[in-house]
């Protein structure tokens, strides 16, 4: 087991209360999110779906590194982000300035 941080976005402060970094012990990314769970009830729920995966609309990174396996392992002093997606908008165009723009 190692000592990680867990970097939590904005939008699951509520249920950090507050919190922005957790730091956990742990093996592997998912270990990491099962520990901050255990700490901060239903925060994994938010992360991971009814079939123990990544939600879609949930980015997990490890470093600079997108997950997408639960699995895989940390090492000490590593760094997991847990950020929504960002989504929205329509692409247009701008006449004026002659490049797309997103509305």
């Amino acid at each position: 087991m190692a000592t990680v941080r867990v970097r939590v976005a904005a939008l699951l402060h509520s249920y950090t209360g507050g919190l922005k970094v957790v730091e956990v012990e742990a093996g592997t990314v998912g270990e990491a999110i099962a520990a901050v769970d255990r700490r901060f009830p239903g925060l994994a729920f938010r992360i991971i779906d009814e079939q123990g995966r990544i939600r879609e609309h949930m980015n997990v990174f490890l470093g600079e590194d997108k997950v997408r396996d639960l699995g895989m392992a940390v090492t000490a002093g590593a760094e997991i982000y847990i950020v929504g997606s960002l989504s929205g908008g329509k692409m247009g165009y701008d006449p004026i300035f002659l490049r797309p723009r997103i509305t």
